[in-house]
């Protein structure tokens, strides 16, 4: 009996103590730091030197969208980041797992793909700068007059006329913003028609060169 009164009492000071670690990170902000308590708050000039997405596309032939960012300010940003939007949309057909249906298929995103300690083959790789949010991806801190480069490799499989918006960020947490040197947001969009089908091709009786043909009218189907 001494035993087991002796494991009850061991036992019930373990508890105390985890009871007393758990309130004093409870304290502390709920087990570690907020997500925004090291990143500096304030305005951060950048330029977008490029911004490239065909405008016009076809169902299942892959494409690229690129981002090319520079910092034009005196001070590092932070964590130089992206977020796209309507890459999907919204379908209510009824017994979906999700409602959210992609327009295009992110086949491999930003950042270099982390190696593998043993051969496989890699199917869509995400990219090493995603991020929590679905949407974002973050390339890390961009040093005055650096540039960095978001690059996305995008496989259509809706058509119809879409628009894509981006948007620049200095970091993630909210509390540093990129702007323009007008003190505008970093954002814009692309316009883009994707065709039900490729352009038919043909080969050109001179050259025996294959020619792509003409993308149908990118009026709204």
């Amino acid at each position: 009996m001494a035993l087991i009164v002796r494991g009850k009492r061991v036992f019930a000071m373990l508890l105390l103590g985890a009871l007393s670690v758990c309130i004093a990170l409870l304290a502390d902000g709920c087990g570690g730091a907020r997500q925004d308590a090291h990143e500096p708050e304030g305005n951060f000039t950048v330029r977008i030197l490029r911004a490239s997405f065909p405008a016009h596309q076809s169902i299942a032939r892959p494409t690229h969208l690129l981002l090319r960012v520079q910092n034009t300010g005196s001070e590092t940003v932070p964590d130089i980041a992206v977020s796209l939007d309507s890459l999907s949309y919204s379908e209510n057909y009824p017994e979906l797992a999700a409602s959210k249906r992609p327009i295009w298929a992110i086949e491999e995103g930003p950042g270099a793909i982390a190696k593998r300690l043993v051969p496989t083959q890699t199917v869509s790789p995400a990219g090493g700068s995603q991020t929590a949010y679905v949407n974002t991806w973050a390339l890390g801190p961009l040093a005055p007059g650096h540039t960095q480069t978001f690059l996305w490799r995008l496989t259509p499989v809706k058509p119809g006329l879409h628009i894509v918006h981006f948007t620049v960020a200095a970091g993630l947490a909210g509390k540093a913003r990129a702007q323009l040197a007008n003190g505008a947001l970093a954002t814009g969009h692309f316009t883009v028609y994707i065709a039900p089908k490729p352009p038919p091709n043909h080969v050109d009786p001179e050259t025996g060169q294959i020619v792509a043909g003409a993308y149908p009218s990118t009026s709204t189907p």
